[in-house]
């Protein structure tokens, strides 16, 4: 499986925010998107994730299930939790479950692997940052899909979190997955690299 670009063009508010752009990333492989603030690390995630629509160019996943779309192969991790506050942390992710298309299966296993078994009744509003950043994660894993795309994935979470989520997408490579975070800090598995330019 390759997922890539070609000659992205990305245009934001009538402003090229960057142009020409290509990447490539294989079954079990990682690129780190890094740059300044303002290069378009969140708009290149958003457009591999169909969010926003290219200016120009392409982006292709190839090897993949041929009747899906890229978008429906992928996880996008934002840098915002999105969580409903009044619902609890197992109804979050059966939300997320169901939104998703995922099989109706143990949402405990997955909760119990971000470390959150003891919350699985408590309101998501009562979760600290670090709490809610781990439920979050939780969806990569009630839902499997071969692309994580992950937005400052680590944001939030304490040291022994990072560990956590480190080892999580080693198993995610480790079973043919890609990933490609845009972040400022080590993610704690290896990495290319792909640097944005200064914004325009």
């Amino acid at each position: 499986m390759r997922l890539s670009g070609h000659q992205i063009d990305c245009v934001r508010g009538g402003r090229a925010v960057f142009s020409g752009l290509g990447f490539a990333a294989d079954s079990g492989q990682a690129l780190a998107v890094t740059g300044p603030n303002g290069s378009g690390k969140t708009s290149l995630l958003r457009l591999i994730a169909g969010l926003l629509t290219p200016a120009g160019g392409s982006v292709s996943l190839e090897g993949g299930m041929a009747e899906l779309t890229l978008p429906e192969q992928a996880h996008y991790l934002g840098h915002r939790d999105a969580l409903k506050p009044a619902l609890s942390v197992l109804e979050n992710l059966s939300f997320w479950r169901d939104f998703l298309g995922g099989d109706a299966g143990d949402l405990g296993g997955s909760l119990a692997m971000v470390g959150l078994s003891h919350a699985t009744h408590l309101p998501a509003a009562y979760l600290s940052a670090g709490q809610r950043r781990r439920l979050s994660i939780g969806r990569l894993l009630a839902v499997r899909r071969p692309v994580w795309l992950l937005d400052e994935p680590t944001s939030a979470l304490d040291a022994a979190g990072q560990e956590l989520f480190s080892s999580l997408m080693r198993e995610h490579l480790a079973s043919g997955g890609i990933i490609v975070a845009a972040t400022h800090a080590p993610l704690g598995i290896e990495t290319a690299e792909l640097r944005m330019g200064d914004a325009a």
